[in-house]
């Protein structure tokens, strides 16, 4: 076959196809688009295709044909917008590009594939001919199960990573660990810690390390920074059949500007918004998916339906949704324009979400949707059929926000901000919340979590033992920002490790420790996670004694589950024969001390149960003088 003989796109492309793209319903696009070696006429060789409506001709240059922008020309499809060709002898490994012209015939530039399932090592920027991924997995167990579970009810402690600064190889020039070497080395890290799962951010192809992965330009490629998509592949098998769940930040709110990427695709604004009240984010300096184009559309859902598919990710915590709900989201008057209906609210972006929510959770039982949404739209975790968005949690930045506000306040003044820990209790059960103590937390001059702790190193070290317990024993699934874990004293930053060598102070180790425990109570108690979500999992004890900085609560699990109590005492004094009501009589186990000895504590109590006494107290019929270590957070069990 002669490379200048046309292929008609409907001989490279089915009918369905067709009809499912041109209607924004191929949910797996990524076995359409794209580039994807086959065989043709006897030859092998690569089909390539890409969505470019309007541009007068797009060509396939790379490495096979020396750059050559007029070598490989692709046949246009005017029923679909799509270009395509088949290009023989190019195999897996070569570089290509699409060079876009206008309708004048007039060169645009170079773009990389939009649904490229490879990507040149940044800061190249050229995608590679790939293929699907091509991996045996070992992980049906893991699978089976997934499909069965409900994850409201189940525990679910997420430790957040970012790959590349995890840990580094200092004694190779301080690079990345490989996929392999982190399946090595943080699985075992993991599990050891008692999470659950671990949510890694977004590994989407990024141009620029300082974005973290949150400016993304190949949505579909895993970034080649830890090798290939068969070792990524490898890592979440490796992590499945260790019992570990994966989840993956994803960014549909906004793409970069990069002139290799998505913007201005086909030399207009295919992808994005043409009105920079729609189409452009201040704030970061991005460009906005247009939500109201199916094509857009379908792209967005078929990337997120593409990594649960191929990857077996077991759930996807979207980025800035409300960045995405709201169109006047961080822009003043006269900068945004209002919806049809003449509101703020941005109704392709819900109709989007809920459409995308929907999908996988048909699709992929047993995988999580979880929104980073910080305002009080709504129904963010409520079902699509009820008038939600359909996600399965979110992130309760409400509760961060005034919890971390409270404890960065003097001891000496927080009795008149107690309110900043109870409120949230008013609303904990709108939602199926995630308490999130994320990487935001941790950055841009916010300091690491132990230096926002008040006081000297004593009080700062009992602060944050008090506020992990705090935060593993209120309603909520739980986030940890790696390097929290241990106390490390310096913000978190992308180009260096942790610094791990803190654990060799017993002090830093204890935290540590402290928080494998937390999780090991988490997981094993019903009461710790199994309504979660449910106003009957929790009662007050008592939220008014502001004076001592004391607040008690009970967490309840199912009926053949024992109650837990958790009394708090937020000052740096203890207080002894400190009464509160019991919801039982007995004997009461003090089963998790966060003053305790091994955690780096004072030990003050040293008290390893109480009998409760038939004195009412709190409109309870039992009652208890406990002993209150400061600064410390007592968890009893009945025993």
């Amino acid at each position: 076959m002669s490379d200048a003989t046309p292929i008609s796109p409907h001989v490279l492309i089915g009918e369905l196809d067709r009809h499912l793209f041109a209607e924004g319903r191929h949910h797996e696009l990524y076995r359409m688009l794209g580039a994807h070696p086959m065989h043709y006429d006897g030859e092998s060789g690569v089909r390539f295709a890409v969505w470019a409506p309007n541009a007068g001709r797009v060509n396939v240059v790379g490495s096979f044909n020396g750059w050559d922008s007029s070598a490989n020309p692709m046949q246009f499809d005017a029923g679909t917008g799509l270009h395509l060709t088949f290009v023989p002898g190019v195999a897996k490994g070569d570089l290509y590009k699409f060079a876009i012209f206008d309708q004048r015939g007039c060169a645009l530039g170079l773009k990389a594939d939009p649904v490229a399932l490879r990507a040149q090592h940044p800061p190249e920027t050229a995608s590679v001919v790939h293929g699907l991924v091509d991996y045996d997995w070992g992980d049906d167990a893991w699978m089976t199960s997934r499909h069965q579970s409900d994850p409201i009810q189940q525990a679910m402690s997420v430790y957040e990573v970012h790959l590349g600064s995890w840990a580094r190889v200092p004694e190779d020039d301080d690079r990345y660990l490989s996929y392999s070497e982190l399946a090595d080395r943080l699985i075992p890290y993991a599990l050891q810690m008692g999470f659950t799962h671990l949510e890694l951010m977004p590994v989407a192809e990024y141009p620029f390390d300082g974005s973290w992965g949150y400016q993304p330009t190949g949505l579909f490629a895993p970034t080649i920074r830890h090798g290939s998509a068969e070792e990524f592949a490898g890592f979440i098998d490796r992590c499945h059949q260790a019992g570990l769940g994966v989840l993956m930040d994803w960014v549909p709110a906004h793409f970069p500007a990069d002139a290799h990427g998505l913007a201005r695709f086909d030399g207009t604004a295919l992808y994005e918004h043409e009105d920079p009240r729609q189409g452009y984010h201040q704030d970061w300096k991005t460009l906005i998916y247009n939500y109201g184009r199916r094509e857009v559309r379908n792209f967005l859902v078929a990337n997120a339906l593409y990594w649960l598919d191929c990857f077996h990710i077991d759930g996807l915590r979207v980025d800035a949704v409300a960045s995405m709900l709201y169109l006047d989201y961080s822009r003043e008057p006269g900068q945004w324009v209002a919806n049809e209906q003449g509101g703020r609210e941005n109704l392709d972006a819900v109709a989007f979400l809920r459409e995308l929510n929907t999908l996988t959770h048909a699709k992929f039982p047993g995988t999580v949707m979880i929104a980073e949404e910080s305002t009080a739209w709504p129904g963010v975790s409520a079902p699509v059929e009820s008038g939600g968005l359909g996600f399965t949690f979110k992130w309760n930045m409400g509760w961060m926000h005034d919890t971390l506000g409270y404890f960065s306040r003097d001891a000496l003044y927080r009795k008149y901000h107690q309110s900043e820990l109870t409120f949230g209790l008013v609303y904990a059960f709108t939602e199926n919340f995630v308490l999130p103590i994320s990487h935001d937390e941790v950055v841009h001059g916010k300091g690491s979590m132990i230096a926002k702790m008040p006081g000297d190193d004593w009080q700062q070290r009992a602060g944050l033992r008090a506020l992990y317990a705090v935060m593993w024993s209120h309603p909520g699934k739980k986030l940890l920002f790696m390097g929290n874990e241990f106390a490390q004293r310096r913000e978190w930053a992308y180009a260096q490790s942790l610094d791990w060598h803190l654990l060799d102070n017993a002090a830093h180790l204890g935290i540590q420790q402290m928080v494998a425990e937390l999780n090991r109570l988490y997981r094993r108690e019903a009461a710790l996670h199994q309504r979660d979500h449910a106003q009957e999992g929790f009662s007050w004890i008592d939220y008014q004694d502001t004076e001592n900085c004391v607040l008690a609560w009970s967490r309840h699990g199912p009926s053949n589950a024992p109650d837990i109590v958790i009394v708090v005492n937020l000052i740096a004094n203890p207080h002894r024969q400190y009464r509160i009501g019991l919801p039982d009589a007995g004997r009461w186990t003090v089963m998790f001390d966060s003053d305790a000895v091994q955690w780096g504590g004072s030990g003050f109590a040293r008290i390893e149960a109480y009998e409760s006494q038939p004195i009412a107290w709190h409109g309870h019929s039992n009652s208890v003088e406990l002993t209150l270590p400061p600064m410390a957070v007592l968890m009893l069990r009945k025993s």
